[in-house]
């Protein structure tokens, strides 16, 4: 089976956080914490800094690891590392999604998330409210 490595950014302010809504494929219309493939030789933080840059033209400092979350899709097994994270670039672009939002942790558990990104959210949980 397929493996796919990618890193996830738990972008937060406060009590808020950033999640994107994806525009096109199958999973079009799930919201997700942004992030993407790791690619040969990058290290989690290295694709964050890349991706979160080219998915919202932002810049972010990257915290600490989360959770290491692995979940296995009927096409893939997915592992992925979550890093808590803040912007240090308050203008944000999409161009890979349609819509963001800064949710409470309350709001983001009446998103429609995929099964492994619902796991972020239980360590979110974990981590913010002890």
């Amino acid at each position: 089976m397929k493996k796919v490595r990618v890193s996830a950014a738990v972008i937060h302010s406060g009590t808020s956080f950033l999640v994107v809504r994806k525009a096109k494929g199958n999973n079009a219309g799930y919201w997700e914490f942004p992030g993407g493939k790791r690619e040969y030789g990058e290290s989690g933080e290295e694709t964050l800094l890349r991706e979160i840059h080219e998915e919202l033209g932002a810049t972010i400092e990257v915290e600490s690891l989360l959770a290491t979350i692995s979940y296995s899709y009927p096409e893939f097994e997915l592992t992925m590392d979550c890093y808590l994270a803040h912007l240090t670039d308050q203008k944000l672009t999409l161009t890979e999604h349609d819509e963001l939002r800064w949710l409470s942790l309350c709001e983001l558990e009446m998103m429609k998330f995929l099964d492994a990104d619902l796991l972020v959210i239980d360590q979110i949980r974990k981590h913010f409210t002890g």
